[in-house]
């Protein structure tokens, strides 16, 4: 069987590969150039480089690891570039059905099932009020809040978000929202107590497409700031995403985990993350679960600025 993950030396005279669906294209050229729209991830050196390139110190080390994890994780790997694939010619709420559908496939998936077997067991830590809200004539703050769980996202965070983002979308006397993060981060994912426990993939996105706040931010994102700080990994920065506005603290490190999970980003980042920074560079954050830190994040356009004060 052909290796799910091709690695390419490009300069200006390489003709464009022709595309498999069933593998991920990872390009490397000494300096960017134009872009091959045939690849996932397309690597460079230096500093500084042009969307949609990535730059790296060692593009060739860095292409090995992406390559590496994308044999360790196949099938996660090649779902994830193939949402991406798909999503410019969707609409944003069929982006976010094709992603769910994905998501709840690799759920049913064996790599994900020997990523849960091999996790130790957690004990799950709920909140009665997850999500606090408050108004301010036409603003509206609404604060994750579970801080001893570094506000990792669960079922109930879910639906409270939701209702939340409900009345910002349909209220228009609200003109502002502020969303952030109580305690030392904005929120580090989802909880991962909870993952595994639907054994009815079907229903899980079913639950996935009817209670969503990425749908819901999508749809109000020009009243929304996002303020980041500490560890925004996940659903954490997939839902930030769609914000009209994103600030982050010094502090902040994305990430995008799910791969080594044997899943992709299920929250929206498939969504989100290409509307700011492009599908390769979200193919190489998802698959490579690279840290960003705030100041590639704010030269990639995730973040349109960096605070360096901040509540939470």
């Amino acid at each position: 069987m052909e290796s799910p993950c091709r690695v390419i030396a490009l300069a200006p005279s390489t003709p464009p590969p022709p595309r498999a669906h069933d593998q991920v294209l990872v390009g490397v050229a000494n300096r960017p150039g134009e872009a091959p729209a045939a690849f996932d991830v397309l690597l460079t050196e230096g500093t500084g480089a042009p969307r949609p390139w990535v730059a790296c110190a060692d593009p060739w080390a860095t292409a090995r690891r992406i390559a590496a994890e994308v044999e360790r994780h196949p099938a996660a790997s090649v779902a994830l570039v193939q949402v991406l694939r798909m999503g410019p010619a969707l609409a944003p709420p069929d982006r976010l059905l094709v992603e769910s559908l994905a998501y709840s496939a690799l759920q049913g998936g064996a790599d994900f099932r020997a990523w849960l077997s091999a996790s130790p067991p957690r004990r799950p830590r709920p909140s009665a009020q997850p999500v606090r809200l408050s108004r301010d004539g036409d603003r509206l703050d609404v604060v994750l809040d579970r801080p001893w769980a570094r506000n990792a996202f669960d079922a109930a965070t879910r639906d409270a978000l939701c209702e939340a983002l409900d009345v910002a979308a349909a209220d228009p006397t609200i003109t502002r929202v502020d969303m952030r993060g109580a305690g030392p981060a904005f929120c580090a994912g989802g909880d991962l107590t909870e993952f595994g426990t639907s054994r009815d993939t079907a229903e899980a996105h079913r639950v996935r497409v009817s209670r969503s706040p990425a749908a819901l931010l999508e749809r109000c994102a020009a009243k929304v700031t996002a303020h980041l700080h500490g560890a925004c990994v996940g659903a954490g920065i997939e839902l930030a995403a769609f914000a009209g506005r994103v600030t982050a603290a010094p502090s902040t490190v994305i990430r995008l985990p799910e791969i080594g999970m044997g899943l992709i980003p299920g929250a929206g980042g498939t969504a989100s993350l290409p509307v700011r920074v492009g599908r390769e560079r979200t193919a190489y954050l998802a698959l490579s679960g690279a840290s960003l830190t705030v100041t590639e994040a704010l030269c990639w356009g995730l973040v349109d600025e960096v605070t360096e004060s901040h509540w939470h």
